[in-house]
């Protein structure tokens, strides 16, 4: 990431597509309350960005371009923050494997170094609190692999972080009474900084950050696995807006027809932030 940003809380302000009109709109979510739309305002910012963080990593923290403190990360409640590092480290995982199953190492590698390089060092003090054994040692034994090109020592490596990561999700469920709300919000949060990579991977209308792209492809992917794992539940809930989450995942996945991405974007920045404020708005619907 070459920059950093701070997220407005899409609880306060979001941005939903208008059908009838071809501007954007801002909805206020009262805490506790019904949606008001007011659909002649114009949305002037719903991020708000600044520069590089302070390149010294803080304690818990990342150093400057991480993404483990990213999108105001650091004030989300700790096993919030946990599972949301989690599921992105996932996320790198994701695509990673998507172009190594391309033969493509050279360019899956990035995916496989940021998750230790940008997230773990964010998470690691939390792993402690939860009492959930670091894998760190795990992480880099796996890039080692993509490095040497290695099909088979990456086979085993990958099983091995696998059955850590599982471990350390069902640690952090474990202590949340309502598990389905819980996963919904963790979504949100990878689908944020998903929209942070994908801005940065945008110019001008085209793909000009490839690296960036896959990111926010390996993340929306994994929102939309993470949101699989507890759909039935949801629809329990409330079918009707299980619906509509699930329908705003399909329209953020189609952002990314491919790993390797078309040269013009298929989304600029402010429609891929709708479909996330889409998703948001159904959540208080899911608690």
């Amino acid at each position: 990431m070459k920059k950093r940003k701070i997220w407005v809380g899409l609880s306060s302000a979001v941005l939903v597509a208008a059908p009838a009109v071809a501007q954007a709109t801002v909805v206020h979510v009262q805490p506790q309350a019904g949606i008001e739309a007011k659909a002649d305002q114009t949305l002037l910012h719903l991020a708000q960005h600044q520069g590089h963080a302070a390149p010294a990593a803080t304690a818990g923290g990342e150093g400057e371009g991480g993404e483990g403190e990213g999108g105001g990360a650091a004030q989300l409640q700790p096993s919030v923050h946990l599972y949301r590092g989690i599921e992105m480290i996932r996320g790198h995982l994701l695509v990673g494997a998507e172009l190594i199953e391309a033969g493509r190492w050279a360019d899956a590698l990035p995916h496989f170094l940021h998750p230790e390089e940008e997230i773990y060092g964010s998470i690691r003090d939390q792993l402690k609190t939860f009492n959930i054994a670091p894998f760190q040692v795990a992480l880099k034994s796996l890039s080692q692999t993509v490095k040497a090109k290695n099909k088979e020592a990456y086979a085993r490596a990958r099983a091995a972080l696998d059955e850590r990561l599982a471990a350390a999700e069902t640690a952090v469920k474990a202590k949340e009474e309502n598990g389905t709300y819980f996963v919904l919000e963790t979504a949100l949060e990878v689908l944020q900084q998903a929209a942070d990579e994908y801005e940065e991977a945008v110019e001008k209308g085209r793909i000009a950050n490839v690296v960036e792209y896959q990111d926010a492809r390996g993340f929306v992917f994994e929102a939309d696995r993470l949101v699989g794992t507890v759909m039935p539940a949801a629809s329990a809930k409330n079918a009707d807006a299980a619906k509509a989450v699930q329908a705003s995942l399909d329209e953020l996945k189609a952002t990314f027809p491919a790993v390797t991405p078309p040269k013009q974007a298929v989304k600029n920045s402010g429609d891929f932030l709708s479909a996330i404020a889409k998703f948001e708005l159904q959540l208080g619907h899911l608690r």
